[in-house]
């Protein structure tokens, strides 16, 4: 049987939120089987806790945003994608995480720090089976006509796979690979795609902190383009790091779903709010899904079934 996974130990990280720029505590819980992962804001008055769903996803204007119940009036967990992909890629079912803000630290704007932080607490089986949402049917949502066309789609697939294009027209990215396939069941998420970093565009940077955004961005957790080229003086890690940040994203937003999936996810030009459409239309017809578990652990490929080393 295949276990459900949660962590040997607790675990803290301090930072501050990407957007906000504000000073954030995160610590790391483990969880008792079937808890699922767990948001809680534990700086107020009566600590709000929000268990993963694609319903909660309260506003997804660049980055994934989480309200009980989805409720924008209500408080809110902010930018929990690069956690949440780190989860998924080393298989975490259970997890307790809370902040002392609104927003999860942005670390160094990618997910290999949410990695070493829950690989340096250690992972462990739980007396429980895991449970998968196997994808049965074709769901897809798009939007847009032309240029302005953006897609996304699941489709049935036994293991976990993402293919990711990007299109954003400028040069600095046009000579970066645009398109890749990674398949989760590698077992080489640490290694291929938890290292890319977000990233943002230099002209934009007046208009986004107008707006409250991008406060406590810089060069240490995002990669900075201006017209040309890329500002951050040590470049690139990845030679497509721009479309593998996307993948981590991806990874991210399906983690929504709050259970692991087993589909083949596809893109062209998705982002969170697209991403959480599709994870939407899945849910919404209990045709299109069913939930599995897998009495064969070989029966799925070791990036799946094979428990992550401790760092």
């Amino acid at each position: 049987m295949l276990q459900q996974r949660t962590l040997k130990s607790m675990t803290r990280a301090v930072g501050v939120g990407v957007h906000g720029g504000q000073r954030v505590e995160l610590t790391l819980r483990p969880a008792p089987p079937d808890h699922g992962i767990v948001f809680r804001r534990v700086d107020l008055p009566q600590p709000v806790a929000i268990p993963l769903s694609a319903e909660v996803v309260s506003d997804t204007r660049m980055a994934t945003t989480l309200s009980p119940g989805g409720d924008p009036g209500a408080p809110k967990v902010k930018t929990v994608e690069h956690l949440l992909s780190a989860c998924a890629g080393l298989g975490l079912d259970n997890l307790t995480i809370d902040l002392t803000a609104e927003e999860v630290p942005i670390l160094d704007g990618s997910a290999a720090s949410f990695v070493y932080l829950l690989q340096s607490a250690g992972i462990e089986l739980q007396d429980a089976p895991k449970r998968f949402i196997r994808v049965k049917k074709t769901v897809e949502v798009r939007e847009g006509e032309g240029e302005r066309l953006m897609w996304a789609k699941l489709e049935p697939f036994e293991g976990y796979k993402l293919t990711f294009e990007i299109e954003f027209h400028h040069p600095a990215v046009d000579q970066t690979g645009q398109r890749v396939t990674f398949d989760m069941g590698s077992g080489n998420y640490k290694r291929e795609i938890a290292r890319a970093r977000t990233f943002g565009f230099s002209k934009d940077v007046d208009m986004m902190r107008a707006r409250g955004l991008g406060l406590g961005g810089s060069m240490d957790n995002v990669i900075v383009v201006d017209e040309s080229k890329v500002l951050n003086a040590e470049g690139l890690r990845y030679d497509d790091e721009f479309v593998k940040h996307k993948i981590l994203d991806a990874i991210g937003d399906m983690a929504m779903a709050g259970r692991p999936i087993l589909a083949a996810y596809s893109a062209f030009k998705s982002g969170h709010a697209l991403n959480n459409r599709l994870l939407r239309a899945l849910m919404a017809d209990p045709a299109n899904y069913e939930i599995v578990t897998i009495e064969d652990a070989s029966r799925l490929p070791r990036g799946l079934s094979e428990l992550a080393p401790a760092w």
